[in-house]
């Protein structure tokens, strides 16, 4: 499956921007925190799927995702993210990929941060696309030379070129 003919410069984010301030009068606690950054980043995620053309509404695709979240935490750890969802706030399949460097916590089971985030969003009947996009993407993502790369790229287009390299 080429996943890097899904992706373009405008669907990649080489630094995400989400940030978290904390009231100094009212301590979060551990949860709470992880909740907020969560949200700031799904919203954030779903502002870089708007630039692809297929959002139809941004606030209901963000609640998809943020539903599906709550469900199960699509952190699935060795520094990823994988947030996805079926629903009918995109016209087509769309996927997009951002980093952070120093990453976030985003409920992966082994506890780490997730660094690496490719979002996904497919209409309801689009099952076929979907899956295998996704499961290409999951082999991909095991090997670690490959999400090195991904991590130590400085550009949109070195992103785009190690998908074509191991596809």
């Amino acid at each position: 499956m080429n996943i890097s003919r899904f992706l373009n410069t405008d669907l990649i984010k080489l630094q995400l921007e989400t940030e978290v301030h904390i009231d100094p009068e009212e301590p979060l606690n551990p949860e709470k925190w992880a909740r907020l950054t969560k949200e700031k980043l799904l919203w954030e995620l779903v502002e870089l799927l708007e630039k692809s053309g297929k959002v139809k509404n941004r606030k209901r695709l963000f609640a998809d995702l943020h539903n599906r979240e709550k469900k199960a935490s699509t952190g699935i750890g060795y520094g990823i993210a994988l947030p996805h969802v079926r629903t009918m706030q995109v016209s087509d399949f769309v996927v997009g990929f951002a980093r952070s460097k120093e990453g976030y916590e985003f409920g992966s089971p082994d506890g780490g941060l997730a660094h690496l985030f490719f979002v996904m969003a497919a209409p309801p009947y689009d099952d076929q696309l979907y899956l295998r996009v996704f499961k290409s993407l999951a082999e991909l993502l095991h090997f670690e030379h490959f999400r090195q790369r991904l991590l130590e790229a400085t550009s949109e287009y070195e992103i785009i070129r190690a998908f074509k390299e191991m596809e």
